[in-house]
């Protein structure tokens, strides 16, 4: 298997620090905590947003954020990206002035940790997109990308209070992205793939976070036609995904998972009776969400 374009660094200090504090039995224990810090986004003058992530890519975060927004169109020309990190402002410039004061006043919170926002009119190109009809998914690769996942050293086994997202191909895992919010990670890979002019059409998706409708609605919007998690499903991210044709899989760990949308993608090709079970420090951390 090849190795990753882009994978976690755990042993970057800038994303993480050792805090001591003191263990269930009084003892003093010390342990990795994420650091987040906050990110400006401009896009040519204008403010955008402040979101809270770990700091590393933020040109591709910008981007992907951007795209994911609606606020870059495939015909827009990128110009310049700007990051000046003593001030924490990362500014996108473009051959076009842009004025989005109406659509930031319909800015809602959605159900995201940390800084996730969506717009009123986040559904634009939902309905519009037609995802791959020839894409598939064997299940002897969903067995083997998990089992690279989740042994790949990350932040999120390192110190957890992290999300992570994963681009693939087939059996092999491409991007792999982290931060404290699972939309930060996933506009991270949108904005690697519009700056490497990577296509969608034959990817897999796979998320630490759960099936929510902003996961679903990213994942369209992406154009990418398989969503994975290890995590569980929201009403609504199902609804949606069966609406646009998503094939859409939850709750895989070890041998196990559950499709609620798409399943015509499946191949089995692999007996679940010859995969191994998750390790237990992985059940753990699920069960204690990161």
């Amino acid at each position: 298997m090849s190795e990753y374009i882009v994978k976690p660094d755990p042993g970057d200090a800038r994303l993480t620090e050792r805090i001591i504090g003191v263990d269930q039995n009084g003892d003093v224990a010390e342990t990795s905590v994420v650091v987040e810090r906050p990110l400006t986004l401009f896009l040519n003058k204008q403010e955008i947003v402040t979101m809270m992530t770990i700091g590393d890519y933020p040109e591709y975060l910008a981007v992907g954020y951007l795209i994911n927004q609606n606020m870059l169109a495939p015909e827009d020309e990128i110009l310049g990206i700007d990051y000046d990190e003593e001030i924490e402002v990362v500014v996108v410039r473009t051959d076009r002035e842009t004025d989005f004061e109406d659509k930031l006043r319909k800015k809602t919170l959605t159900s995201g940790c940390a800084q996730g926002t969506a717009f009123g009119d986040l559904m634009e190109k939902f309905e519009d997109t037609v995802l791959s009809p020839d894409a598939v998914l064997k299940t002897s690769w969903l067995y083997a990308l998990t089992k690279t996942i989740n042994t790949t050293p990350s932040l999120y086994l390192e110190a957890g209070a992290i999300h992570g997202c994963v681009l693939a191909e087939g059996d092999r895992p491409l991007l792999y992205m982290e931060d404290v919010g699972r939309h930060n990670a996933i506009d991270k890979i949108a904005g690697y793939m519009a700056l490497n002019d990577i296509p969608a059409s034959d990817k897999i998706f796979y998320t630490t976070g759960r099936l929510t409708s902003e996961m679903v609605i990213k994942t369209v919007q992406m154009g990418i036609p398989i969503l994975v998690s290890r995590s569980g499903f929201t009403v609504w991210g199902v609804e949606l995904a069966r609406q646009a044709g998503l094939t859409l899989i939850g709750r895989a760990r070890g041998r196990r998972f559950v499709a609620l949308s798409g399943e015509s993608r499946i191949v089995y090709d692999a007996d679940p009776k010859d995969v191994p079970e998750e390790p237990r420090k992985l059940q753990r951390k699920a069960a204690r969400g990161g």
